[in-house]
């Protein structure tokens, strides 16, 4: 099981996921223990969600069409849409960053 920690206002919040969860699926279920999570559409049109990944980045999925147009150069410095992230990995992400 995943390991999943958010970093939000400078406090972690971490808890396990079950193996091919979607953090922005979860949430909006109300099965995801970070009521901290931004998110908005879960479709990879608004961008709400976009996190920068500080750990765990190598077992991610190439970004796809989705996040390339959405963070564009913003990928290169670790950000994804974590509604585009399906987690089989343990992963450390924030959103304390601006996220224009």
């Amino acid at each position: 099981m995943p390991t999943v920690v958010i970093w939000k206002n400078g406090e972690p919040h971490r808890d396990e996921v079950a193996d091919n969860t979607n953090l922005v699926v979860r949430a909006g279920i109300r099965k995801f223990p970070y009521p901290h999570l931004r998110y908005g559409c879960g479709m990879g049109k608004c961008a709400k969600c976009a996190c920068r990944v500080l750990a765990g980045a190598e077992n991610l999925p190439a970004p796809n069409w989705k996040e390339q147009e959405r963070l564009g150069e913003r990928l290169a410095a670790g950000w994804r849409l974590a509604c585009q992230l399906w987690l089989h990995h343990d992963i450390e992400l924030s959103q304390d960053d601006k996220q224009a």
